[in-house]
């Protein structure tokens, strides 16, 4: 075990997190907030500490997927007990606890919240906590990939760590290239969001701290009424580019170099389209059979089918006044997820693809014993470790899933406050439905309960096993034995 180059790499995740804290910085300078002094002490503090872990560089700079896993894992934890540092100082969220949970929940881009008004907070402390979901959507080692040289296949192990989806692959032969050309595209994305924002009347402020939820489908609004105050322009503007930064990132490379043909061929981001207006057809018209539809129904039904399958969580409107068939296809897309190699959470289209393809070759197995059939994905054969990852994922997902609820039971709430609460945050989604819906909050879960809530969005960033691993004793040992020698 690599252990000098995980400390190398916490460093380096330090000194980033600080440079990107001037960001706020330079907002409460703006509107002149007396948080500037709160941001400065912690930048001073994130720059110190990742100084002196970077101060010798080691003399064997190569590790593997299992120390690029605890150095993914332990960057989160590490990033968020910082991040959450401005919260705690300022007096925005004085509990430890609960800034913990705010801070984690925006690294993780899961939006989920403990606060019942955030008009009151300050634009820099507002603007921060939207901006960790703009630094977590993305990733901020796939940010350091692109930043830090790494030796031999060290960087591909820390990308495969951190990358949502089943398999990870490079766009071009150096994965430091890919990292930058993935930044490109997702800082462009971005700042054509913000301009179309300000044009279509949008205060800069406001379009700013939108497009980073938006950006890292994160979620976290400005106003206690999420984006229902904006006008439509805004709403269709969000929900295309929420419905946008679901798309897995290779087919806007393939766009960038004008590959048409395989950016129209992916038969993910095909499934995840069909999905996402399916569902929108099906739900407007169950909306409005039941008479609960308005004038503007189609726009607010895509608006929170792209919110919940990219697990944004942005509103527009209450949704748990909807008919129990509307509900029950929001969850079953917040189960779904967006496209692997996207900023959105979930369990990624992909893999259901896989998981249904794997039942079709069984079944055809049963009828054709002697038969060999391949799963096949864009015309190209699925290697079988791949499969098998897949159904590991599904059943490690559905086991912790169930652990999680049954601990959040013990708080007495609803059966569907807790079932969707846990899905919201394991699915990086945030808003759940009943007690954790989209006009209520997290505040009233106990502190085991959000401890639980704060490991499952980690976790559902992380894609589980890289923060599974360190509950591993073995891993544990190896840092022992590594230290001792």
């Amino acid at each position: 075990m690599n252990r000098s180059m995980i400390r190398y790499i916490l460093g380096w995740v330090l000194k980033i997190e600080a440079v990107l804290m001037l960001l706020p910085c330079a907002t409460a300078v703006i509107y002149q907030e007396k948080e500037i002094t709160t941001f400065l002490i912690v930048t001073a503090l994130c720059a110190a500490c990742g100084f002196l872990l970077t101060l010798k560089k080691p003399d064997n700079t190569v590790f593997y997927l299992k120390e690029g896993c605890m150095a993914t894992a332990l960057s989160w934890i590490v990033m968020s007990l910082f991040g959450c540092l401005p919260f705690i100082i300022s007096g925005a969220i004085p509990s430890f606890t609960d800034a913990l949970f705010e801070t984690i929940s925006g690294f993780t881009t899961t939006g989920a919240t403990i606060l019942a008004d955030v008009e009151i907070l300050p634009h820099s402390i507002l603007l921060w906590r939207s901006f960790t979901h703009w630094i977590g959507g993305m990733g901020v080692l796939v940010f350091l990939l692109a930043v830090v040289p790494m030796s031999g296949g060290s960087n591909m192990n820390l990308m495969k760590a951190e990358s949502p989806g089943p398999s990870v692959g490079k766009l071009v032969p150096r994965v430091r290239i890919t990292a930058r050309i993935l930044y490109y595209i997702y800082i462009g994305m971005t700042i054509t969001q913000i301009v179309l924002m300000v044009l279509g009347g949008a205060p800069l402020f406001d379009a700013v701290t939108i497009s980073f939820g938006t950006a890292g489908t994160g979620g976290f609004g400005i106003r206690n009424d999420s984006i229902a105050g904006y006008s439509p322009y805004i709403q269709w503007l969000v929900a295309v580019f929420m419905a946008l930064f679901g798309v897995n990132f290779n087919a806007y490379y393939f766009m960038l170099y004008r590959k048409w043909k395989k950016a129209f061929s992916m038969e993910e981001v095909r499934y995840y389209l069909l999905i996402m207006f399916g569902v929108t057809g099906i739900i407007t018209i169950d909306v409005l059979r039941a008479s609960l539809g308005t004038g503007h129904t189609v726009r607010d039904v895509f608006f929170q089918v792209s919110s919940l399958m990219t697990s944004t969580g942005f509103s527009t409107l209450d949704y748990d006044i909807w008919p129990v068939t509307s509900k029950t296809l929001l969850v079953m897309t917040m189960f779904v997820g967006a496209c692997a190699g996207s900023t959105g959470g979930g369990i990624k289209v992909s893999r259901f693809v896989i998981l249904l393809k794997t039942m079709k070759k069984e079944m055809s197995s049963y009828m054709y014993p002697k038969s060999i059939r391949k799963i096949r994905m864009e015309g190209k054969p699925v290697e079988h470790e791949v499969v098998r990852a897949v159904n590991v994922f599904f059943i490690t997902f559905m086991m912790l899933f169930a652990l999680s609820i049954l601990i959040v039971s013990f708080d007495g709430k609803d059966m569907t406050s807790n079932f969707t609460g846990v899905l919201a945050c394991l699915n990086n989604i945030g808003p759940g439905m009943e007690m954790t819906g989209p006009t209520e909050n997290f505040a009233s879960f106990s502190v085991l309960s959000k401890y639980v809530l704060m490991f499952d969005m980690l976790a559902g960033r992380l894609e589980l096993f890289p923060l599974l691993l360190l509950f591993h004793p073995s891993a544990w040992k190896q840092l022992a034995c590594r230290k001792k020698g």
